[in-house]
């Protein structure tokens, strides 16, 4: 790496990490960097520091770093995490940013005994007012899922922040022939197209997030990748009677605005922020009691939880294999590190067994469509595999 590519993007000021900061226990760790709380020698102030091997980086991996420090040095927004400074000091990086001990959000809502769609309107309310930030400051994160809504404590239920910039980009930097990325499950039709896109992508995910906050299923869900992948593409999606009959037909009507298949139909941030459910009388929503979909969204949080698990054994053996031939060859030549990332995408593929309404629905699907979907062409999935450098704690 060039000094001159990390000095744009050091923070730091000149100072020195050890000599700023106190390191303490671990917090997790990952193949290419270990997370360790750290405590500021002046302010006292606790934070997580991400200290990543400059070694163990492919120059395509370092290069994505340092694009998601540059998008997280220029955003400032409550519900966005902090990135506060970055050390390159020798063999590694000391990424510096808040500490959020909250653990992940659905893991909060499925410890609750009683929930409201007052609660759901809410939390989607607070991501597009997020959203509509980050896209008017030119940035689209490309990666939104249950996973990167992070919550800052144990005990505030609203200090919610946006988390893992490893796939944004500036919105001026898109290219027309982008290679797909995101999680499947979640990811935009656009982009499994191969179709030019913008911040629209993320407002399709967070269409997907408010469905399942407001259900506890997922509107796309199947076994097989390429069967998934062509219901997305299709917007092949469904309003089962059993499960949306307590949902406001106002909150089914954003769903439709934001999962629309057109990404030039779908609402933008700053739109759907006017949309008559988001500004809707809190005690008329907080009135419909929906903690019928607590079972469901445990249920789907559970089997999550489990496929991240076992996709992160997997990564962390595929990238230990080719750890193990680069420093066998002396070096891996792109094709190697392209084949890799080919492989990945299996790890990446969402294969979460159907929630308990899948088999209920199942022969619904193909004789009630409640959304009708334009044909598309079936193509062969890509999908660019998650920087393991990323900024976010492991």
């Amino acid at each position: 790496m060039g000094n001159k590519s990390s000095k744009s993007n050091n923070k730091s000021g000149g100072k020195k990490f050890l000599k700023t900061y106190l390191l303490s226990r671990e917090l997790g760790s990952g193949a290419f960097s270990v997370v360790k709380l750290g405590v500021n020698k002046v302010s006292g102030e606790s934070v997580a520091v991400k200290i990543v091997s400059k070694k163990k980086l492919s120059e395509e991996d370092l290069a994505a770093l340092h694009t998601e420090i540059s998008i997280l040095t220029h955003l400032n927004h409550p519900h966005i995490i902090k990135l506060f400074e970055v050390f390159d000091e020798g063999s590694d990086f000391y990424i510096v940013t808040e500490l959020v001990q909250g653990g992940e959000l659905f893991d909060r809502i499925v410890s609750k005994s009683h929930y409201t769609e007052k609660e759901a309107r809410d939390l989607v309310r607070l991501f597009l007012e997020t959203m509509a930030y980050m896209h008017d400051a030119g940035v689209v994160h490309r990666d939104l899922k249950p996973e990167n809504l992070l919550l800052t404590s144990e005990e505030d239920d609203g200090n919610i922040k946006i988390a893992d910039f490893g796939f944004a980009k500036k919105i001026s930097d898109l290219q027309p022939n982008e290679v797909a990325c995101g999680t499947p499950g979640y990811v935009a039709p656009e982009i499994l197209r191969g179709d030019p896109y913008g911040p629209e992508v993320d407002i399709w995910s967070m269409g997907v997030i408010c469905y399942v906050l407001l259900v506890g299923y997922p509107p796309f869900f199947d076994d097989d990748q390429r069967k998934l992948f062509k219901k997305i593409k299709e917007a092949r999606y469904y309003f089962h009677e059993d499960y949306w009959s307590a949902i406001s037909p106002e909150a089914i009507d954003l769903i439709r605005k934001m999962l629309c298949l057109d990404q030039k139909e779908r609402h933008t941030a700053r739109q759907l922020l006017q949309h008559p459910w988001i500004v809707a009388q809190d005690e008329a929503l907080a009135a419909r009691d929906i903690s019928s979909s607590l079972a469901e969204l445990k249920h789907f949080n559970v089997k999550r939880k489990f496929k991240a698990a076992s996709d992160a054994v997997i990564m962390a053996n595929r990238i230990r294999k080719l750890t193990e031939k680069r420093n066998t060859s002396g070096s891996s030549s792109k094709a190697d590190i392209d084949v890799e990332n080919s492989s990945n995408n299996e790890v990446a593929s969402d294969k979460l067994q159907p929630p308990s309404p899948a088999d209920a629905v199942a022969a619904e699907a193909d004789n009630s469509p409640e959304v009708k979907p334009d044909a598309t062409p079936e193509l062969p999935p890509t999908s660019k595999s998650r920087n393991p450098a990323s900024i976010t704690p492991v």
